[in-house]
């Protein structure tokens, strides 16, 4: 996911340490990164993780992406291993660090896998009861409707995650600050500087390719010329792997990012957008902020005034989960959403024209 002002894609690998601007922080996502990797499209995906391209028809021309899991024509349930690294981020005297507990008595590792993106609630959108399952899965099973409700074995699951140790680093000078963002004490740490250390991590830690490493750090954005992006998602040529901030607030207005809110993001965007390469859509809504023709499911609604968030409550805490737009969004058939529904939790679009 990204910003306006932020070129996605080949443009990142330009990217070197930046100067921290004294702008106004924005809340963000982005894609790619220093050490992304082009993938072509339509050629075999490296590394073994399960996919399958989408197509459609709009406006008489043909249109395709590629989606984690399955066809869900096939009726095939996919579980996705999930690997979660903690990563504890030092800036002069402040550390954050993601396995120790928050204001919850929890650490935000912890409760990341309590939460919906990995237990399951029942989901019913729009009228129509989508599964008893996790967040993403119940988010795609919406998106494919049109099959999944005459294949209901569908799924796409992500895997009872394994924890990797805690992964240190003392952010160089230069590379790293710390501020308050969004009424929070934050970390601000540059984002190339951090995705070269990730790179390093997923080679080191001899991640499988087969498979979704999350790096999770805690209160902290990284900055790309200004502050405050929440998390990314990137290829390296055989991974793909998503970075997500976990910001834990007690009392008082909503932060960007807040608890599993960004990770809600990247991971439906790692659903829709694995290898980063999903880059043929059109968009068909011109009055968001976040619609270039890319398949980031989550940038159109995180211009919201509240970052697209939507309640939930399980295990007694109240968890922010970001809503994503389904393939409609970008001209499929209105078939293939539950009620031609253009966002999971049934966003409405200011204009819009009529899909295929």
């Amino acid at each position: 996911m990204f910003k306006s002002s932020i070129i996605a894609g080949v443009s990142m690998l330009a990217l070197a340490s930046t100067a921290f601007a004294a702008d106004a922080p924005r809340a963000m996502f982005t894609r790619g990164g220093p050490n992304w990797h082009a993938q072509v499209p339509g050629k075999p995906v490296l590394g073994g993780l399960a996919t399958y391209t989408l197509k459609w028809t709009y406006s008489g021309k043909s249109y395709s992406a590629l989606f984690v899991g399955a066809d869900p024509k096939t009726g095939t349930s996919t579980t996705i291993p999930v690997y979660i690294v903690p990563v504890k981020l030092t800036v002069g005297t402040t550390t954050e660090d993601p396995t120790v507990p928050d204001y919850t008595g929890v650490s935000p590792v912890n409760n990341v896998i309590a939460s919906p993106l990995f237990q399951n609630e029942d989901y019913t959108q729009n009228k129509v009861d989508v599964g008893n399952t996790q967040y993403e899965d119940a988010f795609q099973r919406f998106n494919l409707w049109g099959k999944v409700k005459t294949h209901t074995s569908y799924h796409v699951l992500l895997g009872t995650p394994t924890v990797e140790p805690v992964q240190a680093y003392t952010v160089p000078k230069g590379d790293g600050t710390t501020g308050n963002e969004f009424g929070v004490n934050v970390l601000e740490v540059n984002f190339g500087w951090f995705d070269t250390q990730v790179n390093s991590l997923i080679k080191s830690l001899a991640i499988p390719a087969n498979s979704l490493p999350i790096f999770l750090v805690t209160q902290t954005y990284l900055t790309s010329g200004g502050c405050c992006i929440g998390g990314y998602h990137n290829y390296t040529g055989t991974q793909a792997y998503s970075v997500s901030t976990y910001i834990s607030k007690s009392s008082g207005s909503l932060a960007f990012s807040q608890d599993v809110s960004a990770l809600s993001h990247e991971l439906g965007e790692f659903y829709d957008d694995p290898l980063v390469n999903n880059s043929n859509i059109p968009s068909l809504c011109s009055t968001q902020g976040n619609h270039n023709s890319i398949y980031e499911v989550g940038d159109p609604i995180e211009v919201d005034p509240n970052y697209g968030d939507y309640e939930y409550t399980l295990g007694g805490l109240v968890w922010h989960l970001q809503d994503l737009v389904t393939p409609p969004y970008y001209g499929a058939p209105k078939t293939t959403s539950v009620h031609y529904n253009q966002s999971f939790q049934g966003h409405k679009f200011t204009v819009c024209q009529n899909g295929g």
